[in-house]
C-alpha cells in the first residue's frame, strides 16, 4: 500500500451503498465501445479488458484510471478476439463501481473508454499500445435513455525512458519467465550511478537495490529517487550504486517473489537481472556489498528477498512493508478456526482497512468492491497473484468470499509458503547464521493500513528465536511519515557501516 490518505477519505465519503445487476437493460445509460477497422493493423490485440470512465468534471479530459483522490464511476467487460470495426457495449450488466450505469444521477458528464491488452503494467494508460478514445461530454436525464458513442481511435505511445550520464536503463529478455509466460517478457531496471562513477574508473562500488512501493511507475523513479536521497557521502562514507526496481506487472505488484500465477520473478532477478547489472557497471561482486531496501509494498519484497536469499544480501532495510505475519492480515489471522472475515468484524460492522490517525476512513467491502472491478492491477487481486494458485481458469484463486468476506482455508494452506514470519520460525536452525546482523525493519505504531500488528507479531518471533534483528516500531508514525529524512539517512549511514566492515571505500575486501 501506498499512504494516499486523501483518497480513502474521499472514498468512504462517496461510495454508499454500491450494487450492480445482471440483468439486461432496456432503458437508461449505456455506452457503445467501437474498436475502427481503419486503423487497426494485423498485430491489434484484440483480448483485454475493456474500461469506461465516468467524470462530472466535463472540461478535462478523463482519467482512465480509478481517481485516488477523486473517486468517480466506471465500467468494465472482459473481451475476447474483439474484430475490427465492431462494438462492444457496456452497461447495467457489466461489473461497476459503485453502481450500475443507469443509477447515475441525472447531470452532465464526461466519460472515455480504455481497452487493456498490454502484458506488462498494472496501469492502463501506461501499457504501450493500449487502445483508448477521446473525452465525449453527455447528459443523463431523470426519464430517459441515454446511449454515448465512443471510438478507440488512440493509441498508449512508447515509454520515455529517463537517461543521462549517471542514469542508465536496462531492459533484457528474461529467459525464465518467458518461458514460464509462453511469451517474451522483457525485464527492467534503472540504474543511478554515483557522482564519482566516471571521474575514479578503477573504483567499485557497493550496490543498493530499491523497490518500489504499489503503484511505482519506473520511468519516474529517477527524479522521485533524487527528490528524497540520503544527504551526498562524506570523505570517509563509500557512494553507492542504486538499481531501482519497480515490481510493476499486470497483476500489480510481483514483489519478487516466485509464484504460481507471476513466475519466477524472485529467481529471474537473482539469476539474471543481478548477474547483467554486475557484467555491465563497477559492482563489487559480493553478496556483503549488496544490500535491499523499500517502502511498503517495496517493503516487504525487500524483506522477502533477504530471507528467502539469506545469503544473497548483505542486508535489508524494510519500511512499513505489507503484512509479514499472516495472524495479523490487516486485523484479521488467516489461520484462524472457524475462519474469520477480512470484511467484517465479529459484531457484524465492516472491518476498517486504512484510516487517518485513529479514524478509519475506508472498509474492506467498498475497497473489495473497487479492486473487482479493475479485475487486475489492484492492491487485493495483486496478493492473490502472488500467495494464490491458479483456479480453475488460470486465474489467482480468490483468498476470501467476496460477499461474507470468510477466509477460505485451503487457500491459505498455500499462502503461508508466503508468510515472512512463519519462514522464519520454521527455517531459524539454518537460515538464522545466515541473517546475523542483516534485518532492519521500521514500522509506524499508527500506520494508514493497519499493517503494524503483523510487524509487532515479527518482532516478538524474532526475539523468541534469539535474532539481533532490528525491528523498530516508531509510536504516532503512519504509513508514510514514519519514512523521514532522519530515517533515509540513518538506513544509509547503517549500509554504509555494514559495507565498512569488509571493503575500503575502493571496493577492495579487507581480508
Amino acid at each position: 500500500f501506498e499512504p494516499l490518505v486523501t483518497f480513502f477519505l474521499l472514498l468512504s465519503l462517496s461510495l454508499g451503498s454500491a450494487t450492480s445487476t445482471m440483468a439486461a437493460v432496456e432503458s437508461g445509460v449505456r455506452f457503445d465501445v467501437t474498436l475502427p477497422a481503419e486503423n487497426a493493423p494485423e498485430a491489434t490485440r484484440r483480448t483485454g479488458r475493456l474500461y469506461v470512465y465516468v467524470s462530472t468534471r466535463t472540461e478535462a479530459p478523463v482519467e482512465l484510471t480509478p481517481s485516488w483522490f477523486f473517486p468517480e464511476p466506471f465500467y468494465a467487460i472482459d473481451v475476447v478476439d474483439w474484430e475490427p470495426g465492431s462494438a462492444r457495449t457496456i452497461d447495467d450488466t457489466a461489473t461497476s463501481f459503485p453502481d450500475v450505469p443507469s443509477k447515475l444521477p441525472p447531470g452532465r458528464y464526461a466519460a472515455a473508454a480504455i481497452f487493456d491488452t498490454d502484458f506488462d503494467y498494472p496501469n492502463a494508460p501506461q501499457g504501450v499500445g493500449n487502445r483508448f478514445s477521446e473525452s465525449a461530454v453527455f447528459g443523463v436525464q431523470a426519464d430517459g435513455a441515454t446511449t454515448l458513442a465512443l471510438t478507440l481511435d488512440r493509441f498508449v505511445p512508447p515509454t520515455v525512458w529517463p537517461e543521462s550520464p549517471h542514469v542508465k536503463v536496462i531492459e533484457r529478455r528474461s529467459d525464465s519467465l518467458s518461458e514460464f509466460h509462453h511469451r517474451d517478457v522483457i525485464d527492467r531496471a534503472v540504474v543511478v550511478l554515483p557522482a564519482s562513477y566516471d571521474e575514479q574508473p578503477e573504483r567499485r562500488y557497493p550496490t543498493i537495490y530499491e523497490v518500489s512501493g504499489f503503484g511505482g511507475y519506473l520511468p519516474d523513479m529517477p527524479a522521485r529517487a533524487a527528490r528524497s536521497a540520503p544527504a551526498p557521502a562524506g570523505p570517509d562514507e563509500p557512494e553507492f550504486i542504486r538499481v531501482l526496481l519497480s515490481g510493476e506487472h499486470k497483476w500489480g505488484h510481483h514483489v519478487y517473489a516466485d509464484s504460481a500465477i507471476n513466475g519466477p520473478r524472485g529467481w529471474a532477478l537473482l539469476n539474471e537481472m543481478i548477474p547483467a547489472i554486475d557484467a555491465q557497471f563497477r559492482t563489487v561482486h559480493d553478496s556483503r556489498a549488496r544490500f535491499v531496501t523499500g517502502h511498503s509494498s517495496g517493503g516487504w519484497s525487500s524483506l522477502w528477498l533477504q530471507v528467502r536469499y539469506p545469503s544473497s544480501f548483505g542486508g535489508v532495510w524494510s519500511t512499513s512493508p505489507d503484512p509479514v505475519d499472516f495472524r495479523d492480515y490487516q486485523q484479521t489471522d488467516l489461520y484462524a478456526d472457524p475462519p474469520q472475515s477480512v470484511y467484517f468484524q465479529a459484531d457484524g460492522s465492516p472491518k476498517p482497512l486504512a484510516r487517518r490517525g485513529e479514524t478509519p476512513v475506508v472498509w474492506y467491502p467498498d475497497f473489495g468492491r473497487l479492486d473487482d472491478v479493475l479485475g487486475r492491477g489492484g492492491q487485493l487481486r495483486s496478493f492473490e497473484a502472488v500467495f494464490s494458485q491458479g483456479d480453475e481458469q488460470g486465474l489467482p484463486r480468490k483468498m476470501w468470499d467476496r460477499t461474507t468476506g470468510k477466509v477460505d482455508p485451503e487457500t491459505i494452506a498455500h499462502w503461508s509458503d508466503y508468510d515472512i514470519s512463519l519462514r522464519l520460525r520454521e527455517r531459524w536452525e539454518t537460515d538464522g547464521p545466515k541473517l546475523a546482523g542483516k534485518l532492519h525493519v521500521v514500522m509506524g505504531s499508527l500506520d494508514t493500513f493497519y499493517l503494524e500488528g503483523a510487524t509487532i507479531l515479527l518482532k516478538k518471533e524474532l526475539e523468541t528465536l534469539g535474532s539481533d534483528a532490528s525491528v523498530e516500531i516508531i509510536p504516532g508514525a503512519d504509513h508514510g511519515s514514519v519514512l523521514t529524512r532522519e530515517v533515509r539517512n540513518r538506513i544509509r549511514r547503517e549500509m554504509a557501516e555494514a559495507y565498512l566492515k569488509h571493503f575500503d571505500l575502493q571496493g577492495i575486501a579487507r581480508e
